[in-house]
C-alpha cells in the first residue's frame, strides 16, 4: 500500500512535469533527453530494483515499530496527535535539509553524491540521478530519525510523497511567472531557486540545499537568491567533470570509487 501510493504520486507529478518542460522549457538542453534519460532513468530503476529488494519500506515499517513499543520523542511526550503530524513533517524535512548540507561538506558523502551535480542538464529527471548507495544511506538515515520522534506512520508516508513531489517539481526546466516565482520562494523550493544549486559555480552550488521548504537556506544563511548569471545562461554541472563520455550508466555507477576531483 505504501508503495503503490509512493509510485502512483510520483508517476503523476513526473508525467505532469514532462509535459510542462516539453511545451514551455525554461533553458535550451545541451544534451538530447534520450542520451540524459537513458542514464537518469536507468539510475532511477535501478535505485527502485535495489531498495525494493532489500529497505524500501524500511521507514514506514519504522514507525510502525516505534509506536508498537512506544518509543520516541512523541510516544514520550504527550502532545495532539495532528499536531506530531505537524512537528514530524518540519523535523524531517529541516534533517533532509541537513543531510544535504552534510553532502556537500564532507568528502565521503560527496563522493556519492557528486553522481547528481554531474548532470549537465537541468530537467525533472535530474531529481532521479543518484547513485544506489547514497539513497540506501539516506534510508537508513530516515529511518533513525523515525524511531528517535516516533513520527506517526502516516506522517513517514505523507514526507516521502511530498520529498519526491517537491523535487520533481524543483528540478524542472520550467519557469513560473516572476510574481508567482518571488511569492513562492518564501514558502517551498521553487526551479529557478534550485537551478542555482546545480550551477558549477562553487558558491552557488554550496547555496539552497531546501528539496521542500525554503525556510531552512535563509534560516541557516545558505540562501542564494540570484545567481552570477542569469537563469537560461549559468552553466549546469561540475566544472570537473564536461565530458558527457565518461558519465554514462556505468561510469557514473563507479563514479564514487574515483579519484575525487576538485573539492
Amino acid at each position: 500500500m505504501e508503495a503503490m501510493v509512493r509510485l502512483g504520486v510520483f508517476l503523476g507529478i513526473f508525467l505532469f512535469m514532462v509535459a510542462w518542460e516539453w511545451f514551455r522549457p525554461r533553458r535550451q538542453l545541451s544534451l538530447t533527453r534520450r542520451r540524459r534519460w537513458s542514464v537518469n532513468l536507468g539510475l532511477a530503476i535501478l535505485n527502485v530494483g535495489v531498495m525494493r529488494l532489500s529497505i524500501g519500506a524500511a521507514a514506514w515499517l519504522a514507525a510502525i515499530w516505534a509506536a508498537e513499543q512506544q518509543i520516541g520523542l512523541f510516544h514520550l511526550v504527550p502532545v495532539p496527535h495532528w499536531l506530531s503530524i505537524v512537528l514530524s513533517l518540519l523535523l524531517l524535512d529541516l534533517a533532509i535539509y541537513a543531510q544535504h548540507v552534510a553532502a556537500h561538506r564532507w568528502r565521503w558523502l560527496w563522493r556519492l553524491h557528486q553522481v547528481h551535480h554531474t548532470d549537465m542538464d537541468f530537467d525533472t529527471t535530474t531529481a532521479v540521478r543518484f547513485h544506489p548507495l547514497e539513497i540506501m544511506l539516506s534510508m537508513f538515515y530516515k529511518v533513525v530519525l523515525v524511531v528517535l520522534l516516533g513520527a506517526d506512520s502516516f506522517a513517514v508516508i505523507a514526507f516521502e510523497v511530498i520529498l519526491n513531489g517537491c523535487a520533481l517539481f524543483n528540478h524542472g526546466n520550467v519557469g513560473l511567472p516572476l510574481v508567482v516565482e518571488r511569492w513562492l520562494r518564501y514558502a517551498m523550493v521553487t526551479p529557478d531557486m534550485h537551478r542555482i544549486h546545480h550551477s558549477a559555480f562553487q558558491p552557488e552550488t554550496d547555496s539552497n540545499y531546501g528539496f521542500s521548504l525554503s525556510c531552512w537556506d535563509r534560516l541557516f544563511n545558505t540562501y542564494c537568491g540570484q545567481a552570477r548569471t542569469t537563469q537560461t545562461a549559468m552553466t549546469i554541472g561540475l566544472d570537473e567533470f564536461r565530458d558527457s563520455a565518461e558519465l554514462g550508466f556505468v561510469g557514473l555507477l563507479a563514479l564514487p570509487f574515483r579519484r575525487l576531483r576538485g573539492r
